[in-house]
């Protein structure tokens, strides 16, 4: 048999894969599902003091200027985005579990993700400067806003945001992402010099997260909780998501009049979801029955926006 193909897939689709594939046959109970969960909040520290290292300083206050391309971005992503999401989650009601339904909010107050909204506006002839500074910007506005803005839209009855849940979020998220900022002189050449190795560590720690929030999930019979209907209207409901997201980010852009190089750039970075905030963030804000659940809408649309992106991008670029 060939497996040729295998190797065009995204080598973090394969691993999102696989680590669902493993909480499914290889659940872990008891004191090995806490030390699971240890080992996933130390992957996220280290999955946000690697964006930290990585991150330029100078770079995030040149792209502050380009108040143009931000702003309108900035709105979309936490704001139609969020929007079509809450939609999309109503609609939902009913036809498949609550808490997947939800997801599809959750799906829509997720910041872009920053290394293939930047690849593929490369790809598309965009600015990639204004691309990396804009997703970034983005994932750093995700640790304030998506938490407190998902359980305002949630109800606080489905979502609440606790004490425990923002020092969570400041701890596993914020603080490792600001001691990377402020250790940038000494380690950030190293992260460099060592791109494919940390790489992996990125993608390693995301798989990781993944795989503790759907433990369980597993547990709670995840898989016979959706009917094959229930399936159906979930990913249709995605792909519609999808549509609406590059079209309407694509159109917005237009209507700004920006240059063609930050239009293509505010598509890319406005209508991509990152799995890198959504996956650790579940595991910080959910209790674990309800995080695998939740990040179910998250994964599809993650893994279809890896497929969409790159016919979009090279026809982009012919043109």
């Amino acid at each position: 048999m060939n497996f040729a193909f295998l190797a065009r897939i995204d080598p973090l689709v394969r691993l999102l894969v696989l680590a669902i594939a493993l909480a499914t046959v290889l659940p872990v109970r008891g004191h090995a599902h806490y030390v699971a969960q240890q080992i996933s909040n130390a992957a996220i520290f280290l999955l946000f003091l690697l964006n930290g290292l990585r991150l330029p300083r100078a770079e995030v206050l040149r792209g502050i200027g380009n108040l143009r391309l931000l702003l309108p971005l900035v709105l979309w992503v936490f704001g139609a985005m969020a929007l079509a999401g809450w939609g999309a989650a109503l609609a939902l009601e009913g036809v498949v579990p609550p808490m997947v339904a939800l997801g599809f909010l959750y799906l829509g107050t997720l910041p872009s993700t920053v290394q293939s909204a930047t690849a593929y506006s490369s790809l598309a002839g965009g600015n990639v400067a204004s691309s990396v500074v804009a997703a970034a910007l983005l994932n750093i506005l995700g640790v304030f806003v998506t938490a407190p803005l998902f359980s305002a839209m949630a109800g606080s009855g489905s979502a609440p945001l606790s004490g425990d849940a923002l020092l969570k979020v400041f701890l596993l998220l914020l603080l490792p992402f600001v001691i990377g900022q402020l250790t940038q002189r000494w380690a950030r050449g190293w992260v460099l010099e060592n791109r494919q190795v940390v790489g992996w560590m990125d993608r390693a720690s995301i798989a990781i997260a993944v795989y503790v929030a759907f433990l369980s999930a597993v547990e709670q019979g995840i898989w016979g909780q959706l009917s094959p209907a229930a399936w159906a209207m979930m990913f249709g409901a995605v792909c519609l998501l999808l549509v609406f997201a590059f079209l309407g980010s694509w159109l917005l852009g237009g209507v700004m009049a920006l240059e063609r190089g930050d239009r293509i750039s505010l598509m890319f970075a406005g209508a991509q979801k990152s799995i890198a905030m959504g996956a650790p963030l579940a595991a910080v804000l959910f209790p674990p029955a309800k995080a695998g659940l939740i990040l179910l809408p998250v994964l599809v649309y993650h893994m279809l926006q890896m497929v969409v992106s790159t016919p979009v991008a090279t026809r982009l670029r012919r043109e």
